[in-house]
């Protein structure tokens, strides 16, 4: 498994897509959180007047709707193509192992493209005058907030790309998946069908419990959510593996 590991990040790191994918999103978060004029309590830090860089919480998620089903299409999609599944399959290796490989080294890529934001935090704090701070400890919530949805998307994204051997489609499914689980029950809950139960398929999906841990409190119940998602998507990705044996 760790070799398999080593390979998926090296083959992130040996090619542009890595390169890009955390070029792309430190770039468009800097655009947004920077140089995009904005009005008072906008995204742009510099025009909102605030010692924080909770806009940096509010954008990251939409980019990364679109950018980790581009660093996760290819995982099995382009074993598939080149026909390498059929001799990974036969490594001594567990199919679970070989999705847990794959999806810790998409990850780590995730993890890789936060680690340049913190420039932004060291940025505002120097930023403060008047005897203003910037909110820590709500920083550090939103960031395990920001890990735990990336970390989500990561497992739907590996899932997408286990059902289809063409990357392009790889990614539209990821795409959709992504956003549905993201704000997909925000609208079913606001349509008025559920109006009993409204709450609780807000519930269900990721921006109820990411909203929650950006507000500083990590709840066990948003950590025992994000985990479940995880596990649900990384099953079914083992589920697709196992059923080409069938």
């Amino acid at each position: 498994m760790l070799t398999l590991y080593i390979k998926e990040i090296r083959s992130f790191l040996s090619s542009l897509i890595g390169y890009v994918a955390i070029g792309v999103f430190i770039t468009l978060i800097g655009i947004f959180l920077w140089i995009i004029p904005t009005e008072a309590g906008g995204a742009n830090i510099l025009d909102n007047g605030f010692a924080n860089i909770d806009p940096l919480f509010s954008i990251a998620p939409w980019v990364y709707l679109f950018l980790i089903p581009a660093i996760t299409m290819r995982s099995f999609s382009e074993e598939k193509k080149s026909g390498t599944i059929e001799l990974l399959l036969t490594r001594p290796i567990t199919d679970l192992q070989i999705v847990m490989a794959k999806y810790l080294a998409g990850f780590t890529l995730v993890v890789i493209s936060l680690l340049p934001t913190l420039i932004y935090y060291y940025s505002v704090s120097k930023l403060c005058t008047g005897g203003t701070h910037v909110d820590t400890g709500g920083m550090w919530g939103s960031y395990i907030g920001l890990l735990f949805l990336g970390a989500g998307f990561v497992a739907v994204g590996i899932f997408s790309s286990a059902i289809s051997e063409n990357q392009v489609i790889a990614f539209i499914i990821a795409l959709l998946l992504c956003f549905f689980c993201y704000i997909g029950f925000d609208f079913i809950s606001q349509a008025g069908v559920f109006a009993k139960s409204a709450a609780f398929v807000k519930a269900l999906g990721i921006n109820d419990h990411y909203v929650s841990m950006s507000r500083g409190v990590v709840d066990t119940r948003d950590i025992i959510y994000f985990v479940s998602v995880i596990a649900i998507f990384n099953l079914l990705t083992r589920l697709v593996l196992e059923s080409r044996k069938w």
